[in-house]
């Protein structure tokens, strides 16, 4: 492969040296006869210099191809499906097929990644029930669900939250009795819409403070849309059917590290925008801002 890449280097350079010379003698032909050829023979002085750039020109020429005949040719043809037929299209309107189609594969893949990270997470915090042996006189005590509690416990899980941080205001409506959804601001950094199910945190949307609270429509702003992700992605870890209690708690505790979005610095790069965005990812453990390529 460092071979190839190497032949592939070699080739453009030769390219690159013919072209520059043959722009030397497109500039010497549109010149013509200069000063600088003097008084006496200055016509042989200009064929002897043309004759000179040709056979630059023809020697490059010839390590051009050299160069391309080293290079490893392609296994076969590229095959591109039935994306080959859309180039056949003469309207506008259908031609523009094709780079929605590159947008899907794009976004697919992106659904492949999001999903390969959640598996690896939700794997780390897998529970090993143990179970023993009990006497057929014996009946094992049904645990309740915690998708199915009272509203009253979820009320009081809720207050907690909201004493915990006192420089978060929560609101709560229940658009889905009696599982609630409650508008938790970060000040005037941003807010947040999280749906409970039972003592389960289901779904998580960021937005600005001037945007909806729709609960199904994504932010329109890069910042918050990648804020969100990152969210999904700690709702997944801190994800506890043992304690549900407990990982309601935790994410809260990661979610009020983004009180600073736009004041603090990546902790590895030390810089407040990479690509125009601020450090968007909370370390899991150290609640440390990093940028998406940082971390």
């Amino acid at each position: 492969m460092e071979r190839d890449l190497e032949q592939l280097n070699s080739a453009l350079n030769s390219i690159k040296t013919l072209r520059s010379n043959v722009r030397r003698v497109f500039e010497s032909v549109s010149n013509g006869l200069r000063a600088d050829h003097g008084d006496e023979g200055k016509e042989n002085k200009y064929i002897l210099e043309l004759q000179e750039l040709l056979t630059t020109v023809n020697n490059d020429l010839r390590d051009v191809e050299n160069s391309v005949a080293n290079l490893t040719p392609p296994p076969g043809a590229f095959s591109l499906g039935s994306t080959t037929s859309l180039s056949q299209e003469t309207t506008h309107e259908r031609q523009a097929l094709y780079g929605q189609l590159v947008n899907s594969y794009k976004w697919t893949d992106k659904i492949h990644e999001y999903s390969a990270l959640a598996g690896n997470i939700l794997s780390t915090n897998s529970f090993n029930k143990t179970y023993k042996t009990f006497s057929t006189t014996k009946r094992r005590k049904t645990q309740t669900s915690n998708h199915n509690v009272p509203s009253d416990v979820i009320e009081n899980l809720i207050t907690s939250i909201n004493k915990l941080f006192p420089d978060v205001t929560i609101t709560t409506n229940r658009p889905f009795v009696p599982n609630p959804v409650i508008q938790a601001s970060l000040g005037r950094v941003l807010k947040a819409s999280i749906a409970f199910k039972g003592l389960m945190i289901e779904w998580v949307v960021v937005k600005a403070h001037a945007e909806s609270n729709d609960l199904w429509t994504e932010s329109r702003y890069k910042v918050f849309k990648k804020v969100t992700e990152n969210c999904h992605a700690a709702m997944c870890h801190f994800h506890s059917p043992m304690m549900p209690d407990l990982a309601v708690r935790s994410f809260m505790h990661w979610f009020h590290s983004y009180n600073i979005l736009f004041s603090a610095p990546c902790k590895r790069c030390g810089n407040h925008l990479h690509n125009n965005l601020p450090p968007t990812w909370r370390d899991l453990r150290t609640l440390e801002p990093y940028h998406e390529e940082c971390k």
